[in-house]
């Protein structure tokens, strides 16, 4: 053998050992670019620490972050440990914040010191915070910083929800202005057209009408909506000089029924004909009610029954009650669960958002169809949205790369 081969031998062993020299360097030093800041857009209960990668981040290797209150403490064991992880972890790219507001450059670690888990940070009060690189009995702190979490008056992360919120109300104000030009068409809702039939046939039997709002309080979209088709069915009513009884399961909704059926025999030009008592409290209990406007049923034996607003078990049992009467019943409710009773033993069911766009359909009036209009475009483009959001999520899986989501963070309801 040559004696020039173990010469080569130990010479390429000495340059593989110098080339992996840096790593070894890097893996012995604290972590880099360490900063401290006030979590921007929040209410100043917390801290976002930011430092650069380092060639050694592995799952060997880990953080710590270290915290103290007040300023840098003399003594080393006054730090406290408040969070450990992995060094290949709690990357900036990885972060739900929006990129408009994101801190640091997209491969550098982040951590969000906020209260929670023996962490209580007060806002405007200093702290002293640092981060250390451990592997095993090997401990690296970086130089500590001072900074104090700052409440702010902005949450910018959200901005993307005020400008869509804006144009949201831009396009229906839009549509208003375009309803008081000219004619907008409504698709027909045949529940609604009966309306007129159904108090007519009330009028020339000399039967009342019965008009139930649903088991739910005035919060509640759909028993809203039940109070405002009540006061265009009193007011026909009224104007027929037609009973109309409505019973309640809740107070304040009986009250407010009272001011909307009031209001509405005045419209009509007949005040000397509203009665107090139309609307009347029965209890709040599920089955007593049905029990007891079961009875009604059966003893005045109503035209027209009026099912409006959000129903559960009791659904089946008031309308098979009405329908053994001989009545025209019309219901509506955004129930979905109810649905199919509903739809089974009445004449006409609106269904869903048939019934917001009630008040609407009946009144005619350009500012309820514009509003209506300008809520069915907005739909559509946030289905719009929706659909290619999804597809380019999908071509950005396919790819391999996040190109697409500075777009669809823009459409993302951000904290």
């Amino acid at each position: 053998m040559s004696r020039r081969q173990p010469r080569l031998r130990i010479l390429f062993l000495a340059i593989a050992m110098l080339a992996c020299l840096p790593s070894f360097v890097s893996a012995q030093t604290p972590p880099q670019r360490l900063r401290v800041i006030d979590t921007p857009s929040d209410g100043g209960g917390s801290l976002t620490v930011l430092w650069a990668p380092s060639a050694s981040d592995s799952a060997a290797w880990k953080y710590q972050i270290l915290l103290h209150e007040g300023s840098v403490p003399s003594d080393p064991s006054a730090w406290k440990i408040v969070a450990e992880f992995p060094a290949n972890t709690r990357y900036v790219r990885e972060g739900k914040t929006a990129w408009w507001t994101r801190s640091g450059d997209p491969g550098d670690h982040i951590f969000l010191l906020k209260n929670g888990k023996g962490i209580e940070l007060k806002a405007t009060q200093s702290y002293a915070v640092t981060v250390a690189a451990v592997n095993g009995q090997e401990r690296f702190i970086a130089l500590p910083l001072v900074a104090s979490p700052e409440p702010n008056w902005m949450n910018w992360n959200q901005v993307n929800n005020l400008v869509l919120a804006l144009m949201f109300g831009g396009i229906v104000f839009y549509a208003i202005n375009l309803a008081k030009r000219k004619e907008i068409f409504l698709r027909r809702i045949p529940g609604l057209d009966a309306v007129d039939e159904a108090i007519g046939r009330a009028t020339e039997l000399g039967k009342p009408i019965l008009y139930m709002t649903g088991a739910h309080d005035m919060n509640d979209p759909s028993t809203i909506a039940a109070a405002v088709i009540l006061g265009r069915v009193a007011k026909k009513a009224a104007a027929y000089e037609t009973e109309l009884l409505v019973p309640h399961r809740e107070p304040i909704t009986m009250a407010v029924c009272q001011e909307i059926t009031k209001q509405a025999y005045m419209e009509a030009g007949k005040p000397d004909l509203f009665k107090e008592d139309a609307n009347f409290f029965i209890t709040s209990d599920q089955f007593s009610y049905t029990a007891a406007v079961d009875g009604i049923m059966l003893r005045r034996k109503p035209a027209a029954n009026f099912f409006m607003g959000s129903y559960f078990a009791e659904s089946l049992l008031l309308t098979e009650t009405g329908a053994s009467t001989g009545a025209i019943q019309i219901a509506g409710t955004d129930s979905d669960h109810q649905l199919p009773f509903f739809v089974t033993t009445c004449d006409y069911t609106l269904i869903g958002e048939e019934l917001y766009a009630a008040s609407a359909y009946l009144s005619k009036e350009p500012i309820q169809i514009g509003t209506l209009r300008g809520q069915d475009l907005g739909k559509a483009f946030v289905l719009g949205v929706i659909g290619v959001g999804t597809l380019l999520a999908t071509l950005a899986v396919i790819t391999g790369n996040n190109w697409a989501q500075p777009l669809l963070d823009l459409f993302k309801d951000l904290k």
